[in-house]
């Protein structure tokens, strides 16, 4: 899936992954694949972004909110 986390001032991550862990503003939840369409709201923590081939890519935020629809995941976000 295609992964794009913004922040006000620059893209932070833009690419594919396998799968994406998210701060949600009820509970932690990650994204995979074919994902339900969904909007959240996201607390402060971590988004952790796994792709097959590379390292996990950690990003803490302040807060926030994320879009999936039709493979496509969206955040916008406000830095730690």
């Amino acid at each position: 899936m295609n992964v794009s986390i913004l922040s006000a001032n620059k893209s932070l991550y833009n690419g594919t992954a396998t799968s994406v862990a998210f701060p949600g503003a009820q509970s932690p939840f990650t994204v995979l694949d074919n994902h339900a369409p969904i909007i959240s709201l996201l607390n402060k923590g971590t988004i952790v972004i796994a792709n097959a081939e590379s390292e996990p890519v950690s990003i803490d935020i302040a807060g926030g909110f994320v879009e999936v629809h039709q493979g496509e995941v969206t955040a916008c976000v406000e830095l730690a």
